[in-house]
């Protein structure tokens, strides 16, 4: 995979971050969680596809998931808001 192909999904992904928005529910929690689930899809999506352009044969495969592993996880941090 080409860097530019990579720089092009992260732009779009960071895109798409900052087009959520929190509204208040009857209940009043927040609803944010299409949000918090699109955040946390699209960084394992973004750290799978930069774990990708790492290594070869199996360490590449280690890669991909602890990419993908740690994009979730960051993904999740950013887009989650647990009060």
């Amino acid at each position: 995979m080409s860097k530019q192909t990579i720089t092009i999904v992260l732009a779009g992904a960071l895109a798409l971050s900052g087009c959520q928005s929190a509204y208040m529910s009857k209940s009043g929690s927040t609803g944010n969680e299409f949000g918090c689930i699109a955040g946390t899809v699209g960084g394992a999506i973004v750290g799978g596809l930069i774990g990708s352009t790492i290594g070869s044969g199996t360490g590449q495969l280690w890669a991909v998931g602890g990419g993908a592993t740690l994009g979730a996880a960051a993904g999740n941090a950013l887009t989650c808001r647990y009060y």
